[in-house]
């Protein structure tokens, strides 16, 4: 297998994963317990789920130069914050605003995996080492990006476990 292949199989065996843990947390999860709060400033479940979509669709979309799936999901979810919103800065009100059910919810990653597939397997050797942000030191390649928006995606689905389990506790 080339170093090529190696890495697509890697990255699809890994994003498919956190396809698989959105599909098991989102599996059933009524409104009430999607917007269940540790305290008054903690994110909720769905908050969390929202954001953790937004951002890979945002960044793969980005990276893929194609529109995102937030676009023909922005209306079903009829949030009160600008359109490009991904959650990044928001505070307590934004989070308390995402009162969405899990069908909703994975809905919409299920858009944004297949996005994400499609860039995925289309990947070569350049696009992997083509720099995406050179704001940073050293700059930031697409391949980087990726490591960026998987390790993102996992710790939110950490945190959306987490709070499940508080709340069913409760």
């Amino acid at each position: 297998m080339s170093d090529i292949a190696t890495t697509t199989s890697m990255l699809e065996d890994s994003f498919g994963r956190v396809r698989q843990l959105v599909e098991s947390v989102t599996d059933g999860l009524d409104v009430d317990r999607a917007t269940y709060r540790i305290d008054a400033e903690a994110n909720t479940p769905a908050w969390l789920l929202w954001h953790l979509a937004r951002v890979q669709d945002d960044h793969v979309a980005g990276l893929a130069g194609v529109p995102q799936a937030w676009e023909i999901w922005r209306e079903r979810f009829d949030l009160p914050f600008d359109d490009d919103a991904t959650g990044y800065g928001q505070g307590p009100d934004e989070v308390a605003a995402v009162r969405v059910d899990g069908e909703l919810l994975a809905g919409y990653h299920a858009d944004v995996h297949a996005l994400t597939l499609r860039y995925v397997r289309s990947l070569s050797r350049g696009e992997l080492e083509r720099v995406v942000d050179e704001a940073w030191d050293p700059p930031v390649t697409a391949s980087v990006r990726l490591v960026s928006v998987l390790g993102d995606t996992l710790q939110h689905l950490g945190q959306v476990s987490f709070v499940l389990g508080v709340a069913d506790r409760a």
